[in-house]
């Protein structure tokens, strides 16, 4: 089973970036779909950005696309989420999420629900 452990947020100013660590244990991370996402003071968790273990492809929020960057290396069982030209929006706690490979629908990949196994978590803050 895979256990997963977030790690790099913190506080930035509106316009700054920060890089998002997600290490993952107890199994090969590359045959897993995994995804990163955010829970906002008194909103839903949504979907940020996720990386199709089968095919690589990746998939982005609409409000992250050209700003936020998701990769993998393998060879360290790690998932980055790469934030740029972060805005006071971005705020929240962000999860890492992992699930076993299965044929999704391409608008799935940002559903929570798609995802079994949930990091603990990490918080950004963006604010001058």
């Amino acid at each position: 089973q895979v256990q997963l452990v977030e790690s790099g947020g913190g506080l930035v100013k509106p316009g700054g970036s920060l890089r998002l660590v997600c290490v993952a244990t107890g199994s090969t991370l590359r045959m897993h779909d995994v995804g990163w996402f955010r829970q906002a003071p008194g909103k839903e968790r949504e979907g940020v950005a996720s990386s199709s273990g089968t095919n690589g492809r990746t998939y982005y929020a609409d409000s992250v696309k050209g700003r936020f960057t998701i990769s993998r290396d393998n060879a360290k069982n790690t998932v980055y989420l790469q934030m740029n030209s972060l805005e006071t929006e971005d705020t929240g706690v962000y999860y890492c999420a992992a699930d076993q490979l299965v044929d999704r629908h391409p608008v799935r990949y940002l559903w929570s629900s798609e995802y079994a196994i949930w990091g603990q978590g990490t918080e950004v803050t963006v604010s001058s």
